[in-house]
């Protein structure tokens, strides 16, 4: 019984999305790489795009049709965070300040995993995405997205974009950090 049971949540819908929104992750390296022209750039940002809507419908279809499963939350934000960490250290091979996007990219999602991980053990967790990561992470593809579409915008666009993805990254992370110490303390 618990076997089928594991395997129809599994095999669910919103499950299935984050399984795809995982394979789409080479598919988006490879075809980032492999651009050679504007089309090329597009395509790479559209597989992007595909995936922001498998995250988004993988969502609305489990919270809809209460189908959230323990799996689903842990895939879900496995596949988000995966999917981001592939397109910052992809973007460090175009552009210089990606470099520090990057830091900072890995140093919050470092921190704020081991800060559940922490809390977890202790009996308490985050219940979800807050306010803050959420425009985080729309300001982040946003950006990123714009970044790969169009390879040919000026060094101070360029710059422009990263700083503003990097500024609302550290706000989310110093945000969700007084969360957990918050949480810790209590």
């Amino acid at each position: 019984m618990k076997k089928e049971k594991f395997l129809q949540e599994a095999l669910s819908i919103p499950n299935l999305l984050s399984y795809l929104r995982l394979i789409m992750i080479p598919l988006f390296i490879w075809t980032y790489f492999t651009a050679t022209t504007t089309t090329d750039c597009l395509i790479a940002a559209g597989i992007l795009v595909l995936s922001g809507i498998t995250d988004f419908l993988d969502g609305f279809i489990a919270r809809r049709y209460n189908q959230v499963t323990e799996l689903g939350k842990f895939i879900d934000p496995l596949a988000d965070k995966l999917t981001q960490a592939s397109i910052v250290l992809c973007l460090v091979f175009r552009y210089n300040m990606a470099f520090l996007l990057t830091i900072i990219f890995v140093v919050k999602e470092v921190t704020q995993g081991l800060s559940c991980l922490f809390l977890y053990r202790k009996g308490k967790k985050l219940n979800g995405a807050l306010w803050y990561g959420k425009v985080s992470t729309a300001v982040f593809y946003f950006a990123m997205i714009i970044l790969i579409a169009v390879p040919m915008l000026s060094t101070t666009v360029v710059n422009l974009l990263i700083l503003i993805t990097m500024g609302v990254l550290i706000f989310a992370f110093i945000m969700y950090m007084i969360i957990f110490i918050r949480m810790n303390k209590q």
